[in-house]
């Protein structure tokens, strides 16, 4: 089984530059055709509420309703773009999403100019808190910083399953920022999703299948091992850099210094038990 734990689906693209079709390439039926040519069973949508989709969560939960066997609903919840990004209320606003739609989990984006205080004050906590209470799982977009509040959540709550975005967002040649990356593979409930390759590269974000950031998968699979790592294609902003296919071959054909009952459970495996 391979299950893809992050992925996007919008009405209308978000990002620059125009597309000649933003109405359709944001589409989940393009996602849904992706995965079937590549034999991917399931996927997380990670809801992004940004440009014009500000009713993605809407939109999303639609979208899983018709393919209950396949999608999976991580709601976009005060997100950094939000007008409610660390207000007051955090925690009554994730309790009332998830009483109207069945999600599996929530997504939060953390600005990089953020200090990540917020997220062990007391209404931090209490918004993961309503998490841990409903059995959500948390899918984090963090930054090496935020690792230590990360660490913090995670001892307060350790039922509550975080996944962490993108490899956690180190960059190549930074080795402090993937060491504070490194540390949270102390906490039972902190997973990484092995994603997004080219945020962390210093080659340009097409040179597929981006060999230098090998060392840092290989870094993330020796302290946390694949119990707690998650294959991720980042479709369809993917598409900007290389296709679903490569996404998926950047780690199964590529990696092959994890062996293959490992990458079984980083494709798909580790996340079926978080699921269940």
């Amino acid at each position: 089984m391979i299950i893809d734990s992050h992925c996007h689906a919008w009405t209308t693209w978000p990002y620059q530059p125009p597309v000649p079709d933003p109405q359709s390439r944001g589409r989940a039926e393009q996602l849904l055709f992706e995965m079937d040519q590549n034999g991917v069973d399931q996927a997380l949508l990670v809801c992004a509420q940004i440009d014009h989709n500000a009713e993605n969560n809407a939109y999303v939960a639609e979208v899983c309703r018709r393919y209950p066997d396949r999608l999976h609903l991580i709601a976009d919840v005060d997100s950094m773009w939000s007008e409610t990004y660390h207000q007051p209320g955090a925690a009554q606003r994730l309790l009332t999403i998830a009483e109207r739609w069945p999600l599996c989990g929530f997504t939060h984006y953390i600005g990089n100019e953020d200090d990540g205080a917020w997220l062990v004050s007391e209404q931090g906590l209490a918004f993961f808190g309503v998490a841990a209470e409903q059995g959500l799982l948390a899918s984090i977009s963090c930054h090496p910083h935020h690792q230590p509040a990360i660490r913090g959540i995670a001892e307060r709550y350790p039922n509550l399953p975080i996944l962490i975005h993108h490899l956690g967002h180190p960059k190549v040649g930074e080795p402090a920022g993937l060491n504070q990356i490194l540390k949270s593979a102390a906490y039972a409930n902190i997973h990484v999703k092995i994603s997004g390759f080219y945020y962390a590269s210093a080659a340009p974000k097409w040179d597929y299948p981006i060999l230098d950031v090998h060392p840092t998968v290989q870094a993330i699979y020796d302290a946390f091992g694949p119990a707690h790592m998650c294959w991720g294609s980042d479709y369809p902003v993917v598409r900007q850099f290389m296709t679903y296919k490569q996404a998926l071959e950047c780690f199964r054909t590529h990696c092959n210094f994890i062996p293959p009952e490992d990458q079984s459970l980083i494709l798909g495996g580790t996340l079926n038990i978080l699921l269940s």
